[in-house]
């Protein structure tokens, strides 16, 4: 948490832009994040303590307060789920009590923007506990997901995948599966035992593929009872 000086009149976050109007050169630098967000929603449906941001800007800096830094994606903990009727146009420390991000997200894309230095310096300096780094291609020639934890000031690269983030209380690492009908390898959310969380749509899937078990196992019920009464020389059909 960061302490702010009210007397500093610094600018609120509709006084300030939502993002630093850099477009994304890959769909995936926002499906990939979005895909993280809407299974958070689902799995932390009833949390109102948490704010999850893609390609929004994040403000920290009294003396540029002006400036911002736009990661692909961020969690917050310990912060307002909605912060206005309007939802947060950006995310501004000064109005989010100091609160920093616990997770940034960066997606490389074909066209490399500094996740590897420039950027991991900056989350690096503001002290923000996890940097996930994923590249969907490899296409810096490293490893694909790379997880680094804040250890004495300094990012330190995790081992494993999934990677479990104890002040979290998620794992993140990857797997094949469809978003928006496109089969192939994404970023997903894991329990501490390595299990993948569903998304929205596996866990609508599932909960359709109970009910019809349930309207199957009523309807075998139905026709074994229907069968006794025929057994004891009842016609079932007389009945109804």
């Amino acid at each position: 948490m960061i302490q702010y000086d009210p007397r500093l009149h610094l600018p609120s976050a509709a006084e300030l832009p939502d993002s630093d109007d850099t477009p994304v050169d890959n769909e995936l630098q926002n499906l990939v994040p979005n895909l993280l967000d809407q299974v958070l929603g689902l799995l932390w449906q009833q949390r109102d303590d948490w704010f999850f941001g893609v390609d929004m800007g994040i403000y920290a800096d009294t003396e540029n307060p002006r400036r911002a830094i736009v990661p692909d994606g961020f969690l917050s903990l310990n912060v307002p789920r909605l912060h206005r009727p309007g939802g947060r146009p950006s995310y501004v420390l000064w109005e989010e009590n100091g609160i920093l991000p616990v997770l940034v997200l960066e997606v490389v894309s074909q066209n490399y923007g500094g996740e590897y230095d420039s950027k991991m310096q900056e989350y690096e300096q503001l002290e923000i506990l996890y940097y996930v780094i994923y590249d969907p291609g490899a296409h810096q020639k490293r490893d694909g997901l790379e997880v680094y934890r804040l250890i004495e000031g300094r990012y330190e690269r995790l081992a494993g995948e999934p990677v479990w983030m104890g002040e979290i209380g998620l794992g993140i690492g990857r797997a094949v599966g469809v978003f928006r009908g496109w089969e192939r390898q994404w970023l997903y959310w894991f329990d501490e035992s390595g299990e993948r969380y569903p998304t929205p749509e596996e866990y609508e899937r599932y909960r359709a593929a109970l009910a019809e078990q349930q309207l199957e196992r009523e309807q075998e019920q139905v026709e074994r009872l229907r069968q006794r009464l025929r057994d004891a020389g009842i016609d079932p059909d007389a009945l109804e």
